[in-house]
């Protein structure tokens, strides 16, 4: 049964602001999937310091759904989302729509005017396009994953 992305509370945080509860919910989500389930890669990187944290937990407190906004000229000249996460039980209801849609919100919230940056893994390109992002790559290896990096123009 997944969840519903109405049932969940979203939060925004900084790096030094997210408080040693949230970074390991947040750091112990993304291990078990982006590790467990995808295959082994670093994945706390020097731009989780430089990015905005959102994280959607459920009504028990658990953390279903996260993801980064890197600031620009961090990764990529425009800011960036990436590290989009959504726990298992909570995929296939639209979490990860939600997810994706509060991210843009962001984005165009701190930067208004700006394009968004992502390496989007490739079998996600056709969900990502629903969301107005277009490729702007030929399909490459990033941690032995099938990535694209795609582009939503300024709104």
């Amino acid at each position: 049964m997944s969840t519903s992305p109405s049932a969940l509370r979203w939060t925004w945080a900084r790096f030094d602001d997210l408080g040693v509860h949230a970074l390991h919910d947040t750091l112990a989500l993304r291990c078990k999937v982006f590790i467990l389930e995808q295959g082994p890669y670093q994945d706390p990187d020097g731009a989780d310091k430089q990015s905005w944290h959102l994280l959607g937990y459920d009504e028990a407190g658990a953390l279903q759904a996260g993801l980064r906004v890197v600031d620009p000229g961090v990764k990529y000249p425009d800011p960036s989302i990436g590290r989009v996460v959504t726990a298992r039980e909570a995929r296939g209801g639209g979490v990860g729509r939600a997810l994706m849609e509060q991210g843009l919100a962001r984005c165009h919230q701190v930067w208004p005017g700006r394009a968004v940056r992502i390496s989007a893994q490739a079998h996600l390109q056709r969900f990502y396009g629903s969301l107005g992002f277009a490729a702007v790559s030929e399909v490459y290896l990033e941690d032995d994953i099938p990535h694209i990096e795609m582009l939503r123009s300024p709104c």
